[in-house]
């Protein structure tokens, strides 16, 4: 393959919602399980990390692809908050391995990312965009409308326009980034609209004769760990605000115009989210819920995304940061036993009939690796303006587990169970996360100070 992209001319897709598309949908993604529980081949042999990660890199970004997916059993489903939460390093040159993983990493990213401008365009912005065959997609939304879609759809576009910034050879990353602006030109009237949109559905919520401004309110909305069907959670307000930032960054939309939509500006309304979640001195996961102990109050998605909310600037935002980490770093109900494995929450949350039979407790008492590799980073991220070294054992020992776990498990896993092995249910029999592994590598040259894989184009 030569160093030189050529990117695929665009075809016409189709995008479908409602009610139909949402039967099909749950049909698709039925056989989908159904087909990962009982035909999922064993794991390959390997043992060695630089084994497995280049064995997930071929996987990963292999040129049969035709969207960035997982490698788990609803990896034929897209979902655009991917790019924000699970994969924002696909580009870091550090870990890609040659020019010719390169090449495949920047044309399955564009391909990917004008996927879902298409989606924003036709007035599909939902959780989860199934194909149908053809050029036609389903977009259904799985328990809540999202509130991290657009934050993914700008996450792939800011990777893909910055990495001509990276230190690079390759000739791909100012391809890649001549694509992103080219997409951003495309659709970002489409992104204005949307966002603006998303602003517009915020709602009032009135504390002690002070209003706030929450997405979710009165019903739930999605984010990572979508499935607690929680209201008024800090991680999806988090992503709004995420969100409107990023698309100021970007240049899609003015602030003034979200000021002038919000009634505020965004430096208040961020003000504002940290002092309703805060107001114990650490932040709370949900405010929907009873009162409990405070590492009961507690999960570990609060970390947010790469770059995300948490900019740890003032001193006050890092001492809630600090608060809420040490709670979960000290609770035992936090951690797999002798690991530095956190898990999403000290308790099981709230469970539909679903969860019951088919997931119980995959957004509670399970890890999630990419979130720890998160937590590590924004421990990191602390320490950085802080100027401390308060917590970078802790985040060098998150990660020297989870490359543990990756050798013993035969990959990078999307979950490990509260007991440390491959997270199984009877519908899920645990998968290999490729496309999550680059970010680990990220994050753990940031920590050691030396990449953990090097390679030698």
């Amino acid at each position: 393959m030569n160093s030189d992209i050529s990117f695929p001319s665009r075809r016409e897709n189709r995008f479908y919602q409602g009610a139909v598309a949402t039967f099909v949908a749950n049909a698709l993604q039925a056989v989908n399980f159904l087909g990962d529980r009982f035909l999922r081949q064993s794991p390959h042999s390997l043992s060695a990390i630089e084994d497995l990660y280049r064995h997930s890199m071929d996987s990963a970004f292999s040129v049969t692809e035709a969207f960035l997916v997982t490698g788990a059993p609803h990896a034929s489903a897209y979902y655009p908050r991917d790019f924000a939460w699970f994969y924002p390093d696909v580009l870091d040159p550090e870990t890609i391995m040659d020019a010719q993983d390169a090449v495949r990493r920047a044309r399955l990213l564009e391909k990917s990312v004008r996927l879902l401008l298409e989606a924003v365009r036709a007035d599909v912005v939902t959780t989860t965009i199934v194909p149908a065959g053809r050029g036609r997609y389903l977009g259904v939304n799985y328990f809540s409308r999202p509130s991290d879609t657009l934050l993914g759809i700008l996450a792939g576009l800011q990777q893909m326009i910055s990495a001509e910034e990276r230190a690079s050879s390759y000739l791909a990353m100012s391809q890649c980034a001549h694509a992103g602006r080219l997409l951003l030109a495309e659709y970002g009237a489409d992104l204005k609209r949307a966002i603006l949109k998303l602003a517009s559905e915020l709602e009032s919520f009135d504390v002690e004769g002070t209003g706030y401004l929450l997405c979710d309110a009165r019903g739930p909305r999605s984010a990572a760990t979508d499935t607690r069907a929680e209201r008024r959670r800090f991680v999806t307000n988090a992503c709004i605000y995420t969100t409107f930032v990023w698309g100021v960054q970007l240049g899609v939309v003015d602030e003034i115009e979200l000021k002038r939509q919000l009634g505020r500006d965004l430096a208040r309304y961020k003000r504002d989210l940290l002092r309703l979640f805060g107001k114990d001195g650490y932040i709370r996961h949900s405010l929907d819920g009873p009162a409990g102990s405070p590492v009961s109050s507690v999960a570990l998605d609060f970390v947010s995304v790469h770059r995300g909310f948490w900019d740890l600037n003032d001193a006050s935002e890092r001492a809630l940061f600090a608060a809420t980490t040490d709670l979960i770093i000290a609770e035992p109900r936090f951690r797999i036993p002798s690991t530095f494995h956190f898990l999403v929450s000290a308790d099981n949350p709230r469970n539909k009939m679903i969860h019951k039979i088919a997931a119980p407790a995959y957004q509670g008492r399970s890890s999630w690796p990419t979130f720890n590799v998160e937590f590590a980073d924004r421990m990191l991220d602390y320490d950085e303006f802080a100027g401390s070294n308060t917590y970078r054992a802790c985040a060098q020992g998150i990660l020297k587990d989870i490359r543990t776990a990756t050798e013993v498990h035969g990959g990078y896993q999307e979950l490990i169970s509260e007991h440390g092995l491959k997270y199984r249910t009877w519908a899920y029999k645990g998968a290999v996360a490729h496309s999550w592994f680059p970010r680990f590598l990220s994050v753990w040259r940031r920590a050691y100070g030396t990449p953990l894989l090097q390679w030698n184009d």
